[in-house]
C-alpha cells in the first residue's frame, strides 16, 4: 500500500465540503425525479513534475472507487500526453467509463501539442459539452493565443472563436450548466479576456450552477455576477519559484526530479467530489486535507506577487464552506 494511501483517510476528509445553494431558476430546469449528478476531481496533479504522481492519481482513484461518481475529470496539467506517461493516463481513462480531461498550459511543455493531447487523452476536442445526467458541463481550453493584453509567459485566453462557440451553448442549452476550465475565468490568474467570459456567463446565469478551475494549486471561491467561481486546488503542490528554491525530500528526489524544488508540496493528494442534488436544491464539494511536506510558505517567508495569502488561499486544503446565491434564492 503506498504511503498516501496508508494515512488515516478521516485526516485526509472534511466532513461537510463546499456547499452551495442553486437558484431557483436552475433548479426548475431539472426534470422530475432527476438523478444526482456526482463528479469525481482532480487537477495540477503534474506527473512530469513531482516523484510520487501515480501514487496521488491511485489515491484519487481508489477514493472514487468508493465515492461511485457518474464520472471523473482530470482539469488540466495532468501528465504529458507521450508514451512515457501512457501508462499512467490508460490507468484514469480506464478507472471509469466516462472519464474526462481538460488541457492545462503545462500539458503542451517540451513540444507536446494539444492534438497529442486529444489522441493520447481520448479527448473528443479541446474544448466541448458532455451531458451527465441532466447537467451540461462546459469544458473551456483557456490556452488560446492572440490575447491582445497579453503581457508574456503562457498564453491565457478565449479567443473569438471560442468565444462564439460558448456563447451558442449558453443560448442553445436549457439544462442546469457547470462551467469547466483550466485556468480561472475569475480571481487571480485568470484569463486575459475574464471580464468578457464573466459578462456572458453573467447573463446565462439562470442556467449556471458553478463555475470551477484548476492552475492556481489555490483554495479559492469568489462571487462575482451571479456566478459562483471556485479554484480547486492541486492535487500535489503549491509553486513558490525562484526566490524560494527549497528541498522538501531526500537528495535523490530531488535530483530525478529538479522542478519540486521550486515548489510546496503537499503530503497526501489533494482532490474532491462535487454532487449536484436536484431533489434538495444542493450542490456539495467535498472537503481534503493534507499538510505541507517539508518547509512551509510561511517558514520560506514566502509573499506571493499576485496578493494570495499564505494561510487563506494559499494552503494544502480543498476547504469546506458554505455559499448562498443569495440574489437567486426566495
Amino acid at each position: 500500500m503506498d504511503t498516501i494511501n496508508r494515512r488515516k483517510f478521516l485526516t485526509g476528509v472534511l466532513a461537510t465540503g463546499v456547499v452551495l445553494q442553486m437558484p431557483n431558476a436552475v433548479k426548475a430546469m431539472f426534470p422530475l425525479n432527476a438523478k444526482e449528478v456526482k463528479a469525481g476531481l482532480i487537477t495540477d496533479l503534474h506527473q512530469d513534475v513531482i516523484h510520487n504522481g501515480s501514487e496521488r492519481l491511485q489515491a484519487f482513484l481508489s477514493h472514487m472507487k468508493k465515492a461511485s461518481p457518474d464520472f471523473i475529470m482530470q482539469m488540466g496539467d495532468f501528465a504529458y500526453p507521450n508514451d512515457k506517461n501512457k501508462a499512467l493516463i490508460d490507468q484514469f481513462n480506464n478507472a471509469h467509463p466516462v472519464a474526462l480531461h481538460v488541457i492545462g498550459n503545462h500539458d503542451t511543455d517540451s513540444g507536446h501539442t494539444k492534438q497529442q493531447c486529444l489522441d493520447y487523452w481520448k479527448m473528443p476536442a479541446r474544448y466541448y459539452t458532455k451531458e451527465i445526467n441532466g447537467v451540461c458541463f462546459i469544458v473551456l481550453d483557456g490556452n488560446d493565443k492572440g490575447s491582445p493584453t497579453r503581457k508574456g509567459g503562457y498564453a491565457s485566453y478565449i479567443n473569438d472563436e471560442q468565444k462564439a462557440w460558448l456563447q451558442k451553448q449558453l443560448n442553445e442549452i436549457n439544462r442546469p450548466i457547470v462551467i469547466v476550465s483550466h485556468q480561472p475565468l475569475a480571481g487571480a490568474l485568470a484569463v486575459d479576456n475574464a471580464a468578457e467570459i464573466q459578462g456572458m456567463l453573467s447573463a446565462a446565469s439562470d442556467k449556471i450552477l458553478l463555475a470551477i478551475n484548476g492552475h492556481t494549486h489555490i483554495d479559492c471561491q469568489l462571487f462575482i455576477k451571479g456566478i459562483n467561481y471556485v479554484h480547486i486546488n492541486s492535487a500535489s503542490y503549491f509553486w513558490m519559484g525562484d526566490k524560494y528554491k527549497h528541498d522538501s525530500y531526500s537528495e535523490e528526489i530531488h535530483k530525478a526530479y529538479p522542478w519540486i524544488a521550486y515548489t510546496c508540496p503537499y503530503q497526501d493528494a489533494l482532490f474532491t467530489t462535487l454532487t449536484i442534488n436536484p431533489s434538495s436544491g444542493i450542490i456539495t464539494i467535498e472537503g481534503r486535507k493534507s499538510n505541507w511536506a517539508g518547509p512551509s510558505p510561511q517558514q520560506l517567508n514566502y509573499v506571493d506577487a499576485t496578493g494570495l495569502t499564505v494561510g487563506k488561499e494559499i494552503v494544502p486544503v480543498i476547504s469546506k464552506r458554505r455559499i448562498v446565491k443569495a440574489s437567486k434564492i426566495k
